[in-house]
């Protein structure tokens, strides 16, 4: 019998490292307007609130309230990236084998982002071919970010499911939050862009092979 009936999985920093990729699209657009550019290091505390927000980070804190200077970065970001979204990203180890043990067990899956819509859905579909997600959602206009819940009431709903049959997997304080409004239990991973603290509500797993059997 399955613990769980599907399993939400966060997508940068849970599934695929794409920490390089991003960094390096948002370093393109930060040269272009003659900015500092940022480490990987820098990047890991910035993403997992969308890009639009990570490229105002990502600029000096003088210029993060000018608007149209965060609309033009992030229009050369999105253009860099884009053509560049899978260069570095790949998924972490174990984690393609353990998807299709989840599958193949009766587990529904599904993938919940604050990537845009349309790099999340290339990224799952290039480095997780052949699993049959029940719902693969990003960024998208009209939509609220994490750590809203709606995301997760949307995989519900898509899926057919209870809140006490789910599941949220995830590397930030932003998962664990979601995965609290919205009502399913929480599992942080720990070689994510984060570093999270177990508590009574969330279990922290440090390989693939941790998260299988706290989900199965």
């Amino acid at each position: 019998m399955i613990r769980y009936k599907v399993v939400i999985f966060d997508l940068d920093g849970t599934l695929i490292d794409s920490l390089e990729d991003l960094g390096e699209a948002v370093n393109y657009a930060m040269g272009l307007k003659g900015f500092p550019t940022h480490s990987l290091d820098e990047y890991r505390q910035m993403v997992g609130h969308g890009v639009r927000n990570l490229v105002m980070q990502a600029l000096p804190a003088a210029l993060q309230a000018d608007d149209a200077l965060v609309d033009e970065c992030l229009a050369a970001f999105k253009g860099y990236y884009v053509a560049h979204i899978d260069v570095h990203t790949y998924p972490y180890p174990g984690m393609v084998e353990l998807l299709g043990k989840l599958h193949r067990s009766g587990v529904r899956l599904a993938v919940a982002s604050n990537k845009f819509q349309s790099g999340t859905e290339h990224l799952v579909a290039k480095l997780f071919p052949g699993i049959p997600f029940v719902a693969i959602l990003g960024n998208r206009e009209g939509y609220p970010l994490k750590p809203d819940p709606e995301i997760v009431g949307e995989v519900l709903r898509k899926a057919g499911v209870s809140q006490a049959d789910a599941v949220m997997v995830g590397d930030s304080g932003t998962d664990m939050k979601t995965a609290e409004n919205g009502g399913v239990r929480g599992i942080a991973v720990s070689w994510g862009y984060r570093v999270l603290q177990p508590t009574a509500t969330i279990t922290l797993v440090h390989t693939a092979e941790e998260l299988e059997k706290a989900l199965l």
